[in-house]
């Protein structure tokens, strides 16, 4: 499990890698931290990191991250050394990037709307006023299912997804090989062949 802040640096390292180092500051990269738990819980079923996150005014905080970057306000970052990228494995390291691909060209504002659309963020807040202060925690369940979402949009949004599925559901329409129904009787051996 790595460190929050460790994957807090790896997206301010990346927005320096990538020409947008003006735009990471401590809101979008609390929600970066958010995107990737989602992700990270879809993906192995276990979080990314110990910390919680909660249900901020202006979206979803990991707080720890938070009060480590609180100085900064909403300013440019300071770019960490980039020896953090080496010390996050490889498959966390993939989550992440995906997450930087999908989500971080957006400014902090659209994020921070972004997760107000979201049953997660809205849902840890139901009954308090848009404008409460809160710290209630957004269940790790309630990212996972997020993060489920999230990868089949970024699935949809690769720009082959719509060719492959043309093509799969042509040739799954257009098979030469003759129609074949079930019997009764049989449903329990056809769920089975489709399982395995």
């Amino acid at each position: 499990m790595l460190d929050c802040l460790d994957v807090a640096k790896y997206f301010i390292v990346r927005s320096y890698e990538s020409g947008r180092e003006d735009t990471i500051t401590n809101m979008k990269v609390q929600k970066l931290l958010y995107y990737a738990q989602s992700l990270h819980l879809a993906l192995f079923d276990e979080p990314l990191f110990d910390r919680e996150i909660q249900a901020w005014r202006y979206g979803p905080v990991c707080p720890a991250a938070y009060a480590f970057y609180s100085g900064f306000e909403a300013n440019q970052l300071p770019i960490p050394s980039s020896e953090i990228l080496e010390n996050i494995p490889h498959p966390q390291k993939e989550v992440l990037d995906e997450v930087w691909q999908y989500f971080g060209e957006y400014h902090a504002y659209y994020l921070s709307g972004l997760t107000h659309l979201e049953f997660p963020w809205k849902k840890a807040r139901k009954g308090l006023h848009p404008n409460a202060s809160s710290n209630e925690n957004i269940s790790q369940q309630d990212m996972r299912l997020l993060g489920l979402q999230k990868l089949e949009e970024i699935e949809e949004a690769h720009p082959s997804y719509h060719q492959i599925i043309s093509h799969l559901l042509n040739k799954a329409f257009t098979a030469e090989t003759e129609s074949k129904y079930v019997k009764q009787g049989e449903v329990s051996d056809w769920l089975n062949s489709l399982l395995t």
